[in-house]
Formats: C-alpha cells, sequence, structure tokens
C-alpha cells in the first residue's frame, strides 16, 4: 500500500502545498480538550488542522500510556525522547506521573514546539525539552544520551519508513551513556516473565489500523539496518541493535 510521504512537500501535491501565510489561520486555530490517562485527567489544546497530522492525539497514545503503567519499571530510571510527539501529550503523562526525564521531538515545525510548550504549562509542569527533526536529516545531537526511545503511532506514512529506520538506528547505535557505571547494554529483554528492556532501547505501539505487508516492510526494514525487532506486548514492539544480542550470547 502506497501511502503518501510524511513531509509537507509529499503530504500534498505541489499545488496544493500550503504556504506558511495561507496556513496562518488554520495553524493558529485550536481546540483544547481534557483525555482521561492512567490515574489523572489532562488539558490537551490541539490543532484543528495541521498539515504533518500533529493535530490530535491518536489511539495509540492512550494505550501505550496504560501499558507503560502496568510495566512501570521499563521507564524508572531512564533518559527517554519521544519521536513524532504531536501534542505533546503522552509525555507530559510520563513527567507528571513519574518524572520521567524525557524530551520532545517532531518535525521541524515551530508550531508544533509551541504547542507542546503551551499543553506542558496547562498541565503544571516545567516546558519539556524539545527537538525540532526530520526523520533521516542528520540528528542535532551528535551524541545522544536516551537509553530510552518511544513513539506511538507513527507508522501511517509507509514512505517514511526508511527514514525513520535511519533516525532509530542513529539513536541506538550511536548512544553514548550519561553514566559508564549504567547497566550493560547487552540485558535481556525478559528475565522471569518482567520485561527488561536492554540500554538502549526503541519501545512503540500502534493502534491505527496498517497492513500486514506495511508492518513487514517496516520490520524488515529495521533488521536490514542490524536492529533486533522482538513483540513484547498487545501492539508494543523493543527494537535494539542486533549486536547487543550478539555480545550477550558471547559472554
Amino acid at each position: 500500500m502506497d501511502i503518501a510521504i510524511f513531509s509537507a512537500s509529499s503530504l500534498f501535491s505541489e499545488d496544493d502545498i500550503p504556504s506558511h501565510e495561507e496556513d496562518t489561520d488554520s495553524q493558529e486555530s485550536y481546540v483544547e480538550r481534557k483525555h482521561q490517562f492512567p490515574g489523572m485527567e489532562l488539558i490537551i489544546r490541539e490543532f484543528s488542522f495541521h498539515q504533518l497530522n500533529a493535530n490530535l492525539l491518536w489511539p495509540g497514545t492512550f494505550a501505550f500510556a496504560e501499558w507503560l503503567v502496568q510495566h512501570r519499571s521499563c521507564i524508572e530510571g531512564r533518559c527517554a525522547i519521544e519521536l513524532g510527539s504531536g501534542t505533546g501529550a503522552l509525555a507530559i503523562f510520563l513527567r507528571k506521573s513519574y518524572n520521567l526525564d524525557i524530551t520532545t521531538s517532531d518535525y521541524d515545525d515551530k508550531e508544533i514546539e509551541k504547542n507542546i510548550a503551551h499543553n506542558c504549562m496547562s498541565n503544571e509542569i516545567p516546558v519539556i525539552p524539545h527537538i525540532k527533526h526530520t526523520w533521516g536529516d542528520k540528528f542535532p545531537n551528535a551524541d545522544p544520551d536516551w537509553d530510552l526511545i518511544i513513539a506511538s503511532d507513527i507508522l501511517l506514512y509507509v514512505k517514511q519508513y526508511a527514514n525513520l529506520i535511519q533516525t532509530i538506528s542513529f539513536l541506538l547505535k550511536c548512544y553514548k551513556p550519561r553514566d559508564t557505571r549504567e547497566v550493560s547494554p547487552t540485558e535481556k529483554v525478559e528475565k522471569d516473565g518482567e520485561v527488561v528492556l536492554p540500554r538502549p532501547a526503541f519501545l512503540m505501539s500502534w493502534r491505527r489500523r496498517i497492513g500486514k505487508e506495511d508492518e513487514l516492510l517496516f520490520f524488515n526494514g529495521c533488521q536490514k539496518a542490524g536492529l533486533k525487532v522482538k513483540h513484547i506486548g498487545s501492539r508494543v514492539y523493543c527494537i535494539y541493535p542486533i549486536e547487543n544480542e550478539i555480545s550477550q550470547t558471547k559472554s
């Protein structure tokens, strides 16, 4: 299945690409809603329209939040970055619930960054650090130190899979731990039935319906990039460098 690429220049035909001037009104039109997350209600301002689909909370956000609450040990003590943060709701929930050290990131668009900051303040937490980055482009941080990368419902645009995988690979393979005393990156994904994530790891979930062929396209792309894909929950996957698994086997 061929779906439009995730960028302003490819979500629309050339004649339909909205200019900054033409899109000012729609970009600045918002709807503020209350959303129920595990144990709390968040007030989230959403775009009435956004050309990059950063306007609404997708169903995977809520399902992933529930899973993370049930597997709290996966995020405790972690330094995380969320890809495709959109409104920032999931990151805000994790910061507010667990004081998680988390950074948001999304397409290089100032309106997304401003809206996440607004939502942080609306929910009475400090503004979460944010990185503007288009998947596949050079990442702003040359030495990424996030040991947990999270994302929900980001597999909508099939043509962006290669760029997404390139970004994930960089964040995982170029990871530089803040503390050299950190647990070895060769941790098992499961131990005595409990989920134990490697360091670093990419943890993703989705509820948006995509075809099996598209799922395989993404998973096969990850494997070709030297990444291991492991299904660890209902539509929840852990992805990490294969060399970590090889090192563990030899140790």
